[in-house]
């Protein structure tokens, strides 16, 4: 994006925003609207802002207009990308959001419980995002993200919604199917199913995981960050000439199919930040997605939240907070995003409506991969939380692989979970999954392949954990399964009787629709 790699290699996030808002003059930053929810004032960059790109404005800063584009018939322009995600309680809200190539007038949704009546209209809010020529291989473009909340809804309910704005209206028949669907969380404890996978991009593979999730039929989805690779670098570093914001609407093109009806609840990864539209890299991500705001700090912790769907519930963090290896972003929060995620810990697992807590994050916690294997900050911060409140499933992407461990408690096996096993974390420990093969490039093990059907138990695997002193070799125990190639893990909830046993069925299903492994986290129902 621009900043030398001699500076990049030793500025924050923070600072890489700061260079490179420097370098492009006030003239060619804005070319009228605002940026990303905010906008330029004195050649600041104020977050916050309102971003009004729905409606013709003039630069103040400059005496040249908004782009033609204002004036283009919304007749002709189609909206795309469709993504849901869940308010802070699925079983009452709802966040649409899509995506309009030209600006647009009075965007909304429709929605109601039938595709002839969808009678009931919210307007949305465009957020404008203004990439200029320089900032990596992007051309001087401009993208309209849109988003309507949906509140107020019934629980358990299926609800049919348009997307629409001046002069293209889901309700006319001709536009009948653009509709989508989708089903709040119910009232009560009730089986379903979820999905969840990490590391993903625009390619062949991650479409045709895709194809196999919506096949699954999920509740909701869970990726465990480094979304689409509009920068392919990753390193929380400027210098990657790479870096293309346009490949976010190849990306919400491909995942429409699914991300339409299924909400899809990101948590960022080191991808995911880009240092030209806001100090912690997450400016460009706050124009695209709409997800709840119970986190910390919603301003520079925008991934970190929390929602419970049935008996479970699931906690989203940010791991580029602590992470020792990519340490852009290390030390954001303070020490607040820990803090807030013991409380949430210790309110899910006293609350009588709980009963399982998983939790997905970017940086995998125990990994053997030989490109990042396991990050030490995740081990320093979180992990004696995992094992304090008896978390019951942990979920990371990072390394392009399948790997799951044995039960583990104080960084030792506590039980050799074979394929088809059950752990119960009450009175042993947790389980660690690395789901990181949704689509990118795959890794490497230093170890043998060893899933279902094709079991090779090896007595123990050398790999390394990344410390605030650099990489450490260790010789691990752990790794139980692992499956070199494109997979994403499916998890069927069964709650039960108050007294007997609900049951998370986990299952690594490889993207030719295989079972790659499978075991159970079983825990008396509240």
């Amino acid at each position: 994006m621009g900043v030398p790699e001699q500076l990049a290699e030793r500025m924050s996030m923070a600072e890489q925003h700061e260079y490179l808002r420097a370098r492009f003059s006030r003239r060619t930053m804005i070319r009228g609207g605002a940026v990303t929810l905010g906008a330029v004032a004195g050649g600041v960059f104020v977050p916050g802002a309102t971003a009004q790109a729905a409606t013709p404005t003039q630069n103040h800063a400059s005496t040249r207009p908004h782009p033609a584009t204002e004036s283009v018939d919304g007749a002709l322009v189609a909206p795309f990308g469709r993504h849901l995600a869940f308010g802070n309680d699925p079983r009452t809200e709802i966040t649409v959001s899509w995506q309009v190539p030209v600006a647009v007038k009075k965007p909304f949704v429709r929605i109601g419980a039938h595709p002839l009546d969808l009678s009931r209209k919210i307007e949305a809010e465009v957020r404008t995002l203004y990439t200029p020529a320089g900032v990596g291989a992007s051309a001087d473009h401009t993208q309209y993200y849109v988003h309507a909340k949906l509140t107020h809804l019934k629980p358990g309910r299926t609800y049919y919604y348009g997307v629409g704005h001046q002069g293209f209206d889901p309700a006319e028949p001709h536009l009948l199917g653009t509709l989508g669907t989708f089903t709040t969380a119910p009232a009560h404890k009730e089986a379903f199913t979820f999905t969840a996978f990490g590391d993903e991009g625009v390619g062949y593979h991650g479409l045709a995981n895709n194809s196999l999730l919506l096949g699954q039929n999920p509740a909701f989805h869970l990726h465990a960050g480094d979304i689409c690779y509009a920068d392919p670098a990753g390193q929380g570093k400027t210098a990657d000439t790479g870096f293309d914001s346009r490949v976010w609407d190849q990306f919400l093109a491909q995942t429409e199919s699914v991300a339409k009806s299924v909400p899809w609840m990101p948590a960022y990864g080191n991808h995911d930040m880009e240092a030209w539209y806001s100090p912690n890299g997450y400016g460009g991500e706050e124009a695209r997605w709409s997800l709840p705001d119970n986190g910390p700090d919603a301003r520079n912790l925008p991934s970190v939240y929390s929602f419970v769907y049935g008996n479970t519930a699931v906690v989203s963090l940010d791991a580029n907070d602590i992470s020792f290896e990519i340490p852009a972003n290390l030390g954001i929060s303070g020490g607040t995003q820990t803090t807030w995620f013991e409380a949430q810990l210790k309110k899910f697992r006293a609350s009588k409506d709980v009963d399982f807590i998983v939790v997905f994050f970017h940086h995998c916690a125990y990994c053997t991969s030989t490109a990042h294997a396991s990050e030490g900050g995740v081990r320093q911060e979180w992990v004696p939380l995992f094992e304090k409140y008896t978390v019951d499933l942990v979920i990371n992407g990072h390394n392009h692989q399948y790997e799951r461990t044995d039960v583990i408690k104080g960084d030792k096996v506590v039980k050799k979970l074979a394929i088809g096993d059950t752990a119960y974390p009450e009175s042993e420990g947790v389980v660690y999954v690395t789901a990181g093969a949704a689509g990118r490039s795959l890794y490497a093990f230093s170890a043998p392949d060893s899933y279902e059907g094709h079991v090779k138990d090896v007595d123990s695997v050398a790999s390394f954990v990344n410390t605030k002193d650099g990489k450490v070799d260790e010789t691990v125990t752990w790794s139980r399964v692992r499956y070199l190639n494109y997979s994403f893990l499916r998890v069927d909830v069964e709650p039960a009787a108050r007294g007997h046993y609900a049951r998370l069925k986990v299952s690594g299903i490889a993207e030719t629709g295989d079972r790659i492994d499978h075991f159970t986290v079983a825990r008396r129902a509240k």
